[in-house]
């Protein structure tokens, strides 16, 4: 139960920037997530593969794969929108650290569909080194924690992300490379997707959606726009390698 408030203790005080440059979670070489579009119909070159398939690529490679029977951000703040019983999923050597009462360790096809219940229902997955999870879960931190968080408003991250200046969020949760989201001229400004932002990072300004710079293109705005005026789309097939490199620099899972 102290792990679990002080979930939210921990990213209020994380907008002091003192604070943020000196607690190991808030640090950029123990914190690097990036959020994965949830949309099936994005615009891609050629053959490229779509976001989520970056996770089915983890989940292969994976030492351990871990699912934990509920979310502690949304059991901590009374979820009323989303499933408790989503929970995160781990891989990695330390997955298999934590207390078993609160997890299970599954294979490669039920973690795969789980990945893919998670994103019908709505929730973003944000994958990789997540320095609070060893706090949470009284894992020692030896950079073989893997993690996907299946996030809502509810949820650390997004509540980090929704009050931390735009260049905070650039070093711990950066955008994946060559994902654009855009506004088409078909926007109505009817402002749907200002109500599902998680993070607030859009706003109706002269009848139209304006996306800013705190966006890191999680694709919900899409996915909910009635009149389907928002755009995502990849301009280099290659950004799949890209991610995958760059989250294997800050943790080995397997």
């Amino acid at each position: 139960m102290q792990a679990l408030n002080s979930v939210g203790w921990g990213f209020g005080f994380a907008r002091i920037p003192l604070f943020a440059r000196v607690h190991p979670w808030m640090r950029p070489d123990k914190t690097n997530v990036r959020w994965l579009p949830i949309n099936e119909d994005i615009e891609q070159p050629g053959s490229a593969p779509l976001p989520r398939e970056i996770l089915y690529r983890f989940i292969e490679e994976a030492s351990h794969r871990v699912i934990y029977n509920q979310c502690v951000c949304r059991e901590a703040n009374k979820c009323e929108h989303y499933p408790i019983g989503i929970g995160c999923l781990q891989m990695g050597d330390s997955a298999i650290e934590s207390d078993e009462a609160l997890r299970r360790e599954v294979g490669v096809d039920d973690a795969k569909q789980f990945v893919n219940d998670a994103i019908s229902k709505g929730l973003v997955p944000v994958v990789g080194k997540v320095r609070i999870d060893n706090f949470i879960f009284d894992i020692k931190d030896r950079s073989r924690l893997l993690t996907v968080c299946f996030c809502c408003e509810c949820c650390c991250i997004t509540r980090f992300n929704r009050h931390a200046p735009a260049r905070y969020l650039d070093s711990m949760f950066p955008r994946l490379d060559s994902i654009v989201v855009e506004v088409t001229d078909g926007c109505t400004g009817c402002g749907t997707c200002v109500e599902h932002c998680y993070i607030k990072a859009i706003e109706v300004a002269g009848d139209r959606a304006v996306i800013g710079e705190k966006c890191r293109a999680c694709g919900r705005c899409a996915s909910v726009c009635p009149s389907g005026a928002v755009k995502i789309s990849i301009e280099d097939p290659e950004f799949l390698d890209r991610a995958y490199e760059a989250i294997r620099s800050f943790v080995k899972y397997d």
